[in-house]
């Protein structure tokens, strides 16, 4: 009974009576005064004490909690907008702004200039120097500002932009369709960031009155054709000269034609001129040819003229003869002849049409056939003292 009666007593840690601990009989905090000794780690008598005035940190957390918290919590003190007041919360504030001077500082003063750039420095708004590459020290904004220019970087203007047309009429009175490219670089930075409002336009404008003023000059063909080189060359030149008299700055790298063709619209009619051109320039060099071959042949003969004639200068009689026997086969072999042999002085009878050979199938077995004397020519024949 005595055992059943120990089970079921209450745990100790369930007790309403706390275990004497080794600090004293009692679980009071507060043993020590006669008790034993007091737990070290137990609280004071009377609460904690207070571990000293807040610091400016905890009082603005706190603050913001309240102002967050919108239990009206603001009224109860602290500065402009519920930010903590007092001897910590200047110091806080004299840090805020050491930080964000030195940062300014730090951004403004100090500048880094790679090596294909060049910096502008201004002071107030007027020109103090140009920076080389580096970083680079100068005076804080807005006493100084430095403006960094590319200095390398080769930039491109198309004309035109896109797909459009750019036509541009010839010296002869024509219009082409031109496309082309202009190449240019920042050779003074001090005139680029000072002289020009709007370096592109200013780029392009010189550009585009240089290819035109030139094109002026030329002639179609020398537009199409093998002229190109020589308008590159002096539209840079003159697209140069316009920016240095703007004193702009820049340095003009090289002009290219892309393309110089007729318009669309024309492209037809374009295209067969040039045919006929080609064709005109055919035929005179066809001419020039066939006049020096007679040229050539000319000189021959008279050549072989000469030495004739010294021949006929050493024999005159025999050289006559020669010619004469020459100029008489140079002919006879051209033309048609008949060889008709007469015996006994009769005549025979030709029947010659319209003046054909007798190698002519209708008059060869005609003129095959023995000739019968005319009976006029036989009677005179008949007659004694005909044949003298």
């Amino acid at each position: 009974m005595t055992i059943f009666t120990r089970w079921l007593r209450r745990p100790p840690i369930l007790a309403v009576e706390t275990p004497k601990g080794p600090w004293g009989g009692s679980g009071d905090d507060n043993a020590g005064e006669g008790g034993g000794p007091r737990n070290p780690w137990a609280l004071p008598p009377g609460g904690r004490k207070p571990t000293g005035k807040p610091s400016a940190l905890d009082e603005f957390l706190k603050k913001a909690r309240v102002s967050g918290g919108g239990g009206g919590g603001g009224s109860s003190g602290g500065g402009f907008g519920g930010l903590p007041t007092g001897a910590n919360a200047r110091a806080l504030w004299a840090i805020a702004v050491a930080v964000i001077v030195v940062l300014w500082l730090l951004f403004t003063s100090f500048h880094q200039i790679g090596p294909q750039q060049r910096g502008v420095v201004t002071y107030f708004g007027k020109y103090a120097g140009t920076l080389d590459p580096g970083i680079r020290l100068t005076p804080p904004a807005p006493i100084a500002s430095v403006e960094v220019v590319d200095v390398q970087n080769i930039r491109t203007d198309n004309f035109p932009v896109g797909d459009g047309e750019n036509l541009t009429l010839t010296g002869d009175q024509n219009i082409i369709d031109l496309a082309y490219s202009v190449r240019w670089d920042i050779a003074d930075p001090r005139d680029y960031v000072f002289q020009l409002a709007e370096p592109n336009t200013t780029v392009r404008a010189a550009a585009e009155s240089a290819m035109r003023a030139v094109v002026a000059t030329t002639t179609l063909e020398q537009a199409i054709g093998t002229g190109r080189t020589v308008i590159e060359q002096r539209v840079a030149e003159l697209t140069q000269q316009i920016l240095n008299d703007y004193k702009s700055g820049v340095r003009i790298q090289g002009v290219a034609i892309k393309q110089a063709a007729a318009p669309a619209q024309i492209v037809e009619d374009f295209n067969a001129v040039t045919a006929a051109q080609q064709e005109a320039i055919a035929n005179l060099n066809q001419s020039r040819s066939y006049a020096q071959q007679v040229v050539a042949r000319a000189q021959g003969e008279a050549a072989s003229f000469d030495k004739v004639y010294e021949q006929y200068r050493l024999a005159p009689e025999v050289t006559r003869r020669r010619m004469y026997y020459e100029t008489m086969e140079a002919v006879l072999a051209k033309s048609d002849k008949t060889i008709v042999e007469t015996p006994g002085g009769v005549v025979p009878y030709l029947p010659l049409r319209n003046g054909k050979r007798l190698a002519d199938p209708e008059v060869a077995p005609r003129a095959a056939q023995p000739a019968t004397p005319a009976p006029a020519a036989a009677a005179a024949a008949a007659q004694p003292g005909a044949a003298q």
